[in-house]
């Protein structure tokens, strides 16, 4: 189960942050934006929604903004979907409309042979080639705890997870204000479908970071371009 606590910073607006598979909150630690954070120091995909309600209301938090990279993103859109009247805004990061079978079913092969090692090739390929600075970070900040900490089992029941999610649309018209933020260089999460999804959203604000891969946030680029 996941376990989603606030963190106050002085700001006046909340931000749910959401991370992706094979990560955890410790992802969005530079983020530096102006918002308490909500952010799950457990996180599982499995009955995210309801745990966030739950912490929402306990809290006493009406509306919230939404930020969800990659997996975090159709969690983002779980929630956005049931719960519209408490979302003031939701912000994808590196979405795709749904992963194809086939690829999810090869990860959970290799994963189960070479944990560590397939691990370490898939973070780094989540950084363009030109992305130094997140690269940098990554690497000296969590790619270790990441490859020996985050256990087999985590990883299988994200990948189930993502075997049935899809990002629709359709369920998405009563959110007023959505903005979706993607890598030109993205190698996990083509750019093709975050511009797909963008043009079935009449409301959805679509802006392309070139030069940078599956993890844009690690890179200056993105906070200039979030309050751009």
């Amino acid at each position: 189960m996941p376990e989603i606590k606030l963190i106050q910073r002085g700001f006046q607006e909340n931000l749910v942050l959401i991370p992706g598979w094979a990560t955890d909150c410790r992802i969005f630690d530079r983020l530096g934006l102006s918002y308490n954070y909500l952010a799950p120091v457990k996180f599982s995909p499995l009955n995210f929604a309801a745990e966030l309600k739950a912490r929402l209301d306990e809290y006493a938090i009406e509306k919230v903004s939404l930020m969800g990279w990659s997996m975090g993103g159709f969690l983002a859109c779980d929630f956005a979907a049931g719960n519209p009247e408490r979302v003031d805004e939701l912000i994808l990061l590196s979405v795709r409309e749904k992963f194809e079978q086939g690829y999810l079913r090869e990860i959970a092969e290799k994963i189960g042979k070479n944990k560590r090692a397939w691990l370490y090739k898939f973070y780094l390929g989540c950084f363009s080639e030109s992305d130094f600075e997140g690269r940098s970070y990554f690497k000296k900040e969590l790619l270790k705890d990441y490859v020996d900490g985050i256990g087999l089992e985590e990883l299988v029941n994200g990948l189930g997870y993502l075997s049935k999610a899809k990002i629709d649309t359709t369920v998405l018209a009563r959110i007023k204000k959505i903005r979706i933020f993607h890598g030109e260089s993205d190698a996990v999460a083509p750019v093709e479908e975050a511009i797909k999804i963008s043009s079935c959203l009449s409301q959805a604000e679509f802006i392309p970071l070139p030069n940078l891969g599956h993890i844009i946030f690690l890179n200056k680029r993105f906070k200039a371009a979030f309050y751009g």
